[in-house]
């Protein structure tokens, strides 16, 4: 038995480590720039003509990678999923149709779980792409393709528990998807609806319409009404300023907090005073249909905190401030 580690472990020696550590992992991943070949470029070809989806597969930590690589591959364009080896000598080989591809992940290239589905792949007549340390090994002989993910140690000082390796093969595995994504021409938006639940997806698909305030919410006053009606509409409706509008429902301008405080400096009879000579003209507005995330970009521009939405002919439809797109998640 190990003796029980000291708590007082001097700071300057767990630095030492874990520098090293982050040393001879970042040279395992510099590594594999000089051995992207040929090879590299016939796994993008397997990828790319997978007419159904990339079946990753590994086990133990080979599995932990194999898993985030497929997340990778099917969130950048490239259909894929996760297949346990074990779990598929017992029934889930029927997932793997003859129209998909396999991405084996093993440092040995001898895991016995991965060996047992060769049979059934060469009786599909499926690629197998091979991570794997060994290129000598059962595994990649099998393999179509072969990607060399060797690592002269492992960080871990026994050089037994896997990380170099796993870094470099993860290192690989991203490689291999950017370069996929690359050759598709994945978007942006391709991304987002993939991922309508971030913050990505967010900023693409969520529209002004879909944030602003309209109806008894919406707070208009018209150019000949008291200042302290406008004064009235913009606390009842909590946007921090009003629109003013003419008869046709068409923008004028807007009543802000800024306005206000110009109008009490200059001393203006509330009462007297109409929204005519206190509002601000040629306000910023924006489109129904527009982007929200510009809308956001167009308040941080110009530092406002609210905006009018109009529609094509410049009449109110709309208004939403900062708080609407925080609710929305937009910024």
């Amino acid at each position: 038995m190990s003796a029980k580690p000291s708590s007082t472990v001097a700071a300057d020696a767990l630095l030492a480590s874990a520098r090293r550590a982050l040393g001879i992992e970042a040279q395992a991943v510099t590594a594999l720039q000089a051995r992207l070949d040929e090879s590299f470029a016939a796994a993008c070809r397997v990828c790319l003509a997978c007419e159904g989806r990339v079946i990753v597969t590994g086990i133990g930590k080979s599995g932990h990678i194999a898993r985030k690589i497929a997340a990778t591959l099917a969130s950048t364009g490239t259909p894929a999923f996760f297949l346990h080896p074990a779990e598929a000598s017992h029934g889930d080989l029927g997932m793997i149709t003859r129209i998909d591809a396999v991405l084996a992940v093993s440092n040995s290239g001898e895991t016995p779980e991965l060996l047992l589905l060769l049979p059934h792949l060469k009786r599909l007549g499926l690629a197998l792409i091979t991570m794997t340390g060994k290129t000598g090994s059962t595994l990649a002989r099998a393999a179509t393709v072969t990607l060399d993910v060797s690592v002269p140690e492992e960080a871990c000082p026994l050089n037994l528990a896997p990380t170099a390796s796993t870094t470099a093969t993860l290192a690989m595995g991203d490689a291999l998807a950017v370069a996929l994504l690359e050759a598709r021409g994945f978007t942006a938006v391709d991304f987002a609806l993939s991922h309508p639940g971030g913050a990505l997806g967010r900023r693409l698909f969520v529209r002004v319409e879909d944030v602003m305030r309209t109806g008894t919410a919406l707070p208009r006053v018209h150019a000949d009404t008291p200042l302290s009606e406008g004064l009235l509409e913009m606390s009842r409706k909590g946007l921090g300023m009003t629109v003013v509008v003419d008869a046709d429902e068409r923008i004028l301008g807007v009543f802000t907090d800024g306005d206000l405080r110009r109008a009490f400096g200059r001393q203006l009879d509330v009462h007297a005073v109409t929204m005519r000579s206190v509002m601000t003209e040629s306000c910023k507005t924006i489109g129904p249909r527009e982007l929200a995330a510009d809308g956001a970009h167009l308040m941080e521009l110009h530092r406002i905190t609210a905006l009018p939405v109009a529609d094509a002919d410049g009449r109110l439809v709309g208004a939403f401030n900062v708080h609407d797109l925080l609710r929305a998640g937009v910024v």
